[in-house]
């Protein structure tokens, strides 16, 4: 019998949390991109959990940057490799949504309108989980954490998150997506679509995490299955302008069946199941608009 050479870029024995949702975006990206890669990876969970010295769990090129240049370090490394004739090696950022929505948001704005060619993705867990779980700019309405705590006067954080997608797309960028691992047909066909395409790009991936959203390891992929059969979470694609629904519900689930899955909803009011629930019915008719469009 001959041992197997088909190893996975992003190995197994990283000190990830069982069920942990970002890991297994990361274990997809570098599946579906390939290991003609060279990764800069922003602090965060998966930074710690994949390079606990002297160990890796990378088995491609790797750079650890700090929360707010990823952006910035991969469009030096692009820069530096197109000069030197080599025009296929993918040049990849990954990164939390700590790092990508907010730390890194300006050297991120400014990589997308110089276009760089460089793929952006995003791990979502919706907090900055590897310092205490605090909320970010992807941390959606009412949802719990350790700054916008479940309680009598504030029930989780008050206000929507960034539609980042949405965002990076008005900088005129190629392609711009939401993807899940909910959904893995969809999440592998984007990441292939993404590493053919010229210019910046941007992937963000909800991954729900254990410790943020309160909830076993054995049932991550249940409850991103139910962020989608909810609309929680859309799945779109914004190519050159164009916006594609990719997943629409036959029979949209009621977000509460999303919200009772996790603990961070925990105590929430029927007020603001309701505020939530519009929340997500504002998002869709505003994509539905633009697929339109």
């Amino acid at each position: 019998m001959t041992k197997s050479t088909n190893l996975h870029g992003y190995a197994p024995g990283h000190s990830g949390c069982p069920g942990c949702g970002p890991s297994i975006v990361l274990i997809q990206m570098l599946d579906n991109l390939g290991k003609d890669v060279i990764i800069v990876n922003s602090t965060g969970c998966m930074e710690i959990n994949s390079t606990s010295w002297p160990n890796s769990a990378w088995r491609v090129p790797y750079i650890h940057s700090l929360f707010d240049n990823a952006p910035s370090v991969a469009s030096g490394i692009v820069q530096a490799l197109r000069a030197q004739g080599n025009d296929h090696t993918q040049v990849v950022i990954c990164g939390g949504d700590g790092a990508i929505y907010d730390i890194s948001f300006g050297a991120l704005s400014a990589m997308f309108e110089r276009g760089e060619d460089v793929l952006a993705i995003c791990y979502n867990n919706e907090a900055y989980a590897n310092t205490g779980t605090q909320r970010s700019g992807a941390t959606p309405l009412h949802a719990a954490t350790t700054t916008t705590p479940m309680g009598k006067f504030r029930h989780g954080k008050p206000v929507m998150q960034k539609w980042l997608v949405e965002i990076s797309a008005a900088h005129n960028i190629p392609y711009a997506a939401t993807a899940s691992i909910g959904l893995m047909p969809d999440l592998k066909r984007k990441l292939q679509k993404a590493a053919k395409i010229k210019g910046s790009r941007f992937l963000d991936i909800q991954a729900p995490c254990v410790l943020n959203g309160g909830f076993a390891g054995d049932k991550t992929l249940e409850v991103a299955k139910l962020a989608l059969e909810t609309r929680a979470w859309p799945l779109f694609e914004i190519e050159n302008g164009k916006t594609t629904i990719n997943y629409t519900p036959a029979t949209p689930k009621p977000v509460l069946e999303y919200l009772a899955a996790q603990g961070r909803y925990k105590g929430i009011s029927d007020q603001d199941i309701k505020e939530i629930q519009e929340s997500i019915e504002l998002r869709w008719n505003r994509l539905q608009q633009m697929a339109k469009a």
